[in-house]
């Protein structure tokens, strides 16, 4: 099956200033991050706040360069594309927002707000327009009514549909999800997830999937996705790595997943210490300071992505560590 996605080695840094004539420091946001994604498949993006998912998010929509690696969207490297073959691309990665009431404009009624990417991306007239706004309308749940209300008239549930409509009425090859369900009600958000799930199978659209929530990652992800301090510390199928992760920062984020049955809880691994500063991290394995398991090597040397049990993992001793 042909790749939607291919990120290879990919990077952002950031100069930032360290104050009066200290110069600058590099913030190594997102620091050689490479997974594929594939259509009608989901990959989710976990880590605590700072792990540089959303940075990526940024990177796979195009709204600021890499500063180095590859991305290619369809064949075609964004990375290092020209600005018009950029703008030319844009229309098939869309992103659906966090909070939808801060993603909608609260001045517009939501025909406008679904009209604006048709006008912006296609040539077709008011009336064919109007007749996909219609179409999208409808298949997220919502009635012909609704088009002509503002943002404010709507339920959180029915202003993240409208949210999902914007970024699915250019039938787009990917979607970007930011934490699409955080900001909803429990009893909404599997309407939500499960919306996104129907319009998957329909469009064939292939799914980024940013979470804190590993209850939700179980739900809708096909591969997962490990980040910490903008590096990717395990990748690979979803179900092996839920099964029996390999590396210690994912072990401690399983365990502290809430489950009603006693046979799915975890033990319970209790992290020590801060999420280390992007402007000094620590040597080695940047994880080394907080790992239960780690070793001289792992204060010296920085672990590569390798396989191990059929998933990428980096870490040095991934084959010994048995949670």
């Amino acid at each position: 099956m042909a790749e939607l996605l291919l990120a290879q080695n990919l990077t952002r840094h950031y100069q930032v200033s360290r104050g009066f004539l200290k110069g600058h420091a590099t913030v190594k946001a997102l620091n050689g991050v490479s997974f594929t994604l594939q259509p009608r498949r989901t990959l989710a993006v976990v880590g605590e706040s700072g792990c540089g998912k959303s940075t990526l998010a940024r990177q796979l929509t195009m709204i600021e360069p890499a500063t180095s690696g590859t991305l290619a969207i369809d064949g075609v490297d964004v990375a290092s594309a020209r600005p018009d073959l950029v703008k030319q691309m844009r229309g098939k990665v869309q992103m659906v927002f966090q909070n939808p009431f801060a993603s909608l404009n609260p001045r517009k009624q939501i025909v406008a707000t679904l009209d604006e990417p048709l006008l912006m991306n296609t040539a077709l007239s008011k009336a064919e327009r109007l007749d996909k706004i219609k179409a999208i309308v409808a298949k997220v749940g919502l009635r012909p009514e609704h088009i002509h209300r503002y943002p404010h008239m709507f339920s959180g549930g029915q202003r993240q549909r409208v949210a999902i409509a914007r970024a699915m009425i250019l039938n787009p090859k990917i979607v970007v999800a930011d934490e699409p369900v955080s900001a909803l009600d429990v009893s909404i958000q599997a309407q939500i997830l499960n919306l996104f799930m129907d319009l998957q199978e329909e469009f064939g659209t292939g799914y980024v999937f940013i979470s804190h929530n590993l209850a939700v990652v179980e739900h809708v992800a096909n591969d997962l996705l490990v980040m910490y301090l903008g590096s990717a510390v395990e990748y690979g199928d979803k179900a092996r790595i839920y099964q029996k992760s390999l590396h210690p920062y994912t072990q401690a984020l399983m365990s502290a997943t809430p489950a009603i049955r006693e046979e799915d809880r975890r033990i319970k691994i209790k992290i020590q210490g801060e999420l280390p500063s992007p402007l000094n991290p620590p040597s080695g394995c940047t994880f080394h300071k907080r790992c239960p398991h780690a070793n001289e090597r792992c204060k010296s040397e920085v672990p590569q992505l390798r396989e191990v049990d059929s998933r990428m993992v980096a870490c040095h001793r991934a084959e010994e560590i048995n949670v």
